[in-house]
Parts: C-alpha cells; sequence; structure tokens
C-alpha cells in the first residue's frame, strides 16, 4: 500500500508539472478547435465537436504508445522531439502575427464573405464541408497533441517506465475531455445567449435573464478573440522556453538573467520570473522568425531547382 501510494503521489506531481508545461499549447488547441468547429449549423456544432473529440481519442491512442517506445529504446530523442516541437509552436506563432500585419482587414472581411457566399449557394453539399472541418479538426489536433505528449514525456522522461505510462494515459485522457468539453461550451455560449433573449418571462427576473442573453452575446466573440491571442503568446512562451531549455547556451543565459534580476530586494523575485518570461518570448519569436526565413528560402530554392 505504501508503494501505491507513493506512486499515486508522484503520478499525482509530475501531472501537475505536466499541466503548467503544457498550458500554453492547451489553449492554442482549444482556441484552434473552437475556430474550426465554428461556421456549421447551430444543430450541427456538438455532434461536430463529438466527431473532433473521437479523432482526438484516437489520435492519442496512436501517439502515446509510440512515445512510449521512444522514451523506452531511443530515450536521447525525446530532446530532439522537443525542440523539434517548440520550432513548429515558434513559427506558427509567427504565421499568426504576420497574417494580422500583412492581411487587411478588409481582405479578411472579403474572403469571410465569399465563404458565406459558397456556403449559401444550393450547389455545394453542406455535408461534404462538414465533413472536411472534421478532418482538418482533427489533422490540426494530431499535431498539437503530439507536441503536449512530448512535453509531457519530456517531464517524466527520467521516471520509471510505469509511471510514464500512468502519467501519460491519464493526462491524455483528461486533456481530451477538459479541452472539447470547453470547446462545446464555447460554441453554445451565443445559442445560450439567444435562448434567453427569446424566452419571454414576467417580473424582474425577465429584464435580469435579458440582460445575461445580451451579455453572452457581446461575450463570445470577445472570448474567442482572447483566447487566440492568448494561445498566440503561449506559443511563443512555450515553444521558447522549450528551445532555450533543450540549447544549452540560451539555458545557462536566462538562468543567468533570471539570477541577476533576482537579488533586487522586495521585487527580486517576481522581476526575475517575468525576465524568464520575456526571454523565452524573445527567443520564441527569433527561433519562429528564423524558421519561417529557413522554410521559405528552401521552397524558393526547390522552385528554381525544378523549373
Amino acid at each position: 500500500m505504501d508503494d501505491i501510494a507513493t506512486v499515486l503521489d508522484d503520478v499525482a506531481i509530475l501531472s501537475k508539472v505536466a499541466a503548467k508545461k503544457t498550458a500554453g499549447v492547451l489553449g492554442d488547441d482549444l482556441a484552434l478547435n473552437a475556430e474550426q468547429v465554428s461556421g456549421v449549423k447551430a444543430d450541427r456544432e456538438l455532434p461536430v465537436v463529438w466527431a473532433v473529440a473521437k479523432g482526438s481519442f484516437l489520435n492519442k491512442l496512436i501517439l502515446v504508445p509510440s512515445a512510449l517506445v521512444i522514451s523506452f529504446f531511443a530515450p536521447w530523442m525525446v530532446m530532439y522531439l522537443l525542440i523539434i516541437g517548440g520550432l513548429y509552436l515558434c513559427f506558427e506563432g509567427v504565421e499568426k502575427l504576420l497574417h494580422k500585419f500583412i492581411v487587411s482587414k478588409q481582405e479578411d472581411e472579403q474572403a469571410h464573405a465569399e465563404k458565406l457566399k459558397a456556403l449559401a449557394d444550393p450547389s455545394i453539399n453542406l455535408a461534404d464541408i462538414e465533413k472536411d472541418k472534421i478532418k482538418g479538426a482533427i489533422r490540426t489536433d494530431f499535431v498539437l497533441s503530439a507536441e503536449i505528449i512530448v512535453i509531457i514525456l519530456g517531464t517524466v522522461a527520467a521516471e520509471p517506465f510505469t509511471t510514464q505510462i500512468t502519467v501519460l494515459s491519464l493526462m491524455s485522457i483528461i486533456f481530451t475531455i477538459g479541452v472539447y468539453g470547453f470547446v462545446a461550451l464555447i460554441v453554445k455560449i451565443d445559442d445560450l445567449g439567444l435562448y434567453l433573449l427569446r424566452k419571454s418571462v414576467s417580473g424582474s427576473f425577465d429584464k435580469l435573464q435579458r440582460f445575461t442573453g445580451r451579455a453572452l452575446l457581446r461575450f463570445a466573440p470577445i472570448l474567442m478573440k482572447t483566447l487566440a491571442v492568448v494561445g498566440t503568446a503561449a506559443m511563443f512562451l512555450v515553444g521558447g522556453g522549450i528551445i532555450a531549455h533543450g540549447v544549452p547556451f540560451l539555458h545557462h543565459f536566462v538562468e543567468h538573467s533570471v539570477d541577476v534580476v533576482s537579488v533586487f530586494p522586495t521585487v527580486g523575485t517576481i522581476a526575475g520570473s517575468l525576465t524568464g518570461i520575456a526571454l523565452n518570448g524573445v527567443i520564441g519569436i527569433a527561433a519562429g522568425l528564423l524558421t519561417l526565413v529557413t522554410l521559405t528560402t528552401a521552397r524558393k530554392i526547390k522552385g528554381a531547382l525544378v523549373n
């Protein structure tokens, strides 16, 4: 019983650490899935969320055993996979930032209008569009799930193999239920607001109900935008932190900078934490830009060679 209690205690502690390290990726996962699921008919939103959730469980069923095999036979690969995943996060974050700065609001609105026009076309099969949305969301989930699992694996890499299995399996199930539970809640917030506005009651409760309905309708788009911003920022912080931890000279630079700032009385601890976060963000942005430039150059060279 003592051994079981010790193992469960280790699992609980490691699960908390893994949850903190993957918080940024989870935020991005939540925002991306909520964005991809939106746009379908209101009565089809929850079935689509459920279909994507089932695909996510299947992704985890593939990824968790694969991660465990790598950890058992080639543990040295974990750090390299973490760095690759961190570079991917930073690259994706830079793409989002550049999209906001390069693509004008008018172009975004025009693309949205063309999408609505296509959906109104009776010759288009909405069931096919829904299937494409589900497939796209599951592909996105596979990439982000792989990143989450690699981060968790990096957290428990030094632990016994049974503990690795337990933590990976437990966190995969909890994360999937949590993410898609929140996605289902997010996509139905506006429907709840409309329901409260349309439902007629008498008395002072009617004013409260209508106020709540209007508040929910205003809150839904704000929540989506906030999730997108937080998710993008988290990409740089998490990705930059992973890269800084995996590259020795960057790791020492961040640690030394934090130590230098932390010596100040009273505010030293807070200043040190903020310095570490800021440096991880800067490293993340720099790594994302470098990855983007490298990939763009490689594509141009490949195109030139082909032509």
